[in-house]
């Protein structure tokens, strides 16, 4: 089997193309049963409620699809404090035996300054997304590739899982991908049309509340933050639901398909029944300014189901 390669998507996190008309269709997730037995989860509990869901500021990308604003009215729901972290993911793999997508494919796309492989296993760049690299070998356990391990990150988000990974998580632990308005309804934290999860300003009394690229992209991060890749959960302070890292750090799942027209179609907040790409949400530690503003709250992008990526991870609902 030739090793499939990232190709261009878009410049937050590369597509594979090896997606099956299975996942391009109407194919549902996997349902989710009671949690396995000793499975620990760490949910908020929110009241749900009437939002305004979208941009109101007019500053996303048009192909993105963040307007028009819309109320959306939520039932009550339960919603990750955190992404889930390796240790988490850990228990699962142990539990049930679970291989990736990136480990059966045997490569995921890792950032140029992260990469720790042999050079035999640099398979290659994205086109138009240079700084992304095609990895044998990269995967949960390696995230910068083979010569990387979790020693030290276990408290880190899971990352170079597909959304088909990220489901079948969820339906061992009991619980499912949160929809795209859950989501953005949490992770404005009760902040009505705010630009970020913490208000309208990115660095409020000059500091950092979010793990995005600082310097000049993609060659010169200076750690304003402290972080080049993924931060430790609970890095930064909690917004106004007690959720962290709703902005930066990891892109996270959504449970629905993608579409630039889901707001002017669907402004109940519900999803398109079909598609090719599912929605993904806040942004990663390599959003900067100059690029890819897409750690504002109200941003959006998408990916294919079983593309998976070092700044792609996910959080739970139920």
């Amino acid at each position: 089997m030739n090793d499939p390669a990232p190709v261009e998507h878009t410049c937050c996190a590369p597509s594979l193309p090896r997606s099956s008309d299975r996942e391009a269709s109407g194919h549902a997730p996997p349902v989710p049963g009671p949690p396995a037995s000793g499975v620990q989860l760490d949910l908020v509990a929110l009241e749900g409620g009437t939002f305004a869901m979208g941009d109101p500021f007019g500053e996303g990308y048009p192909a993105d699809g963040e307007t028009p604003v819309h109320d959306v009215t939520l039932a009550p729901y339960d919603l990750g404090a955190t992404t889930v972290t390796n240790a988490e993911f850990a228990a699962f793999v142990e539990a049930t035996g679970h291989v990736t997508d990136a480990e059966r494919y045997g490569v995921s796309a890792v950032f140029h300054l992260a990469v720790a492989a042999a050079d035999d296993e640099v398979l290659g760049r994205v086109g138009a997304a240079p700084w992304w690299l095609a990895v044998r070998g990269a995967d949960w356990r390696h995230p910068e590739g083979s010569r990387s391990v979790l020693a030290d990150k276990a408290d880190h988000p899971v990352v170079h899982v597909s959304w088909r990974d990220a489901a079948a998580y969820c339906a061992w632990s009991g619980t499912r991908l949160p929809t795209e308005a859950e989501w953005e309804h949490g992770a404005r934290g009760g902040l009505a049309r705010a630009r970020f999860a913490w208000g309208d300003e990115l660095t409020p009394d000059g500091a950092w509340r979010c793990n995005i690229w600082q310097g000049t992209f993609p060659t010169d991060n200076t750690r304003e933050d402290g972080f080049l890749t993924t931060a430790p959960v609970r890095s930064f302070p909690a917004n106004g639901f007690g959720l962290f890292e709703t902005a930066g750090n990891v892109w996270e799942w959504c449970a629905d398909w993608f579409s630039p027209m889901a707001y002017r179609d669907h402004p109940d907040g519900s999803a398109p029944e079909r598609g090719t790409e599912r929605v993904m949400r806040g942004g990663s530690f390599l959003c900067h300014a100059s690029y890819c503003h897409r750690y504002r709250v109200a941003a959006r992008s998408s990916n294919t189901p079983d593309s998976t990526a070092a700044n792609i991870g996910f959080r739970v609902a139920r």
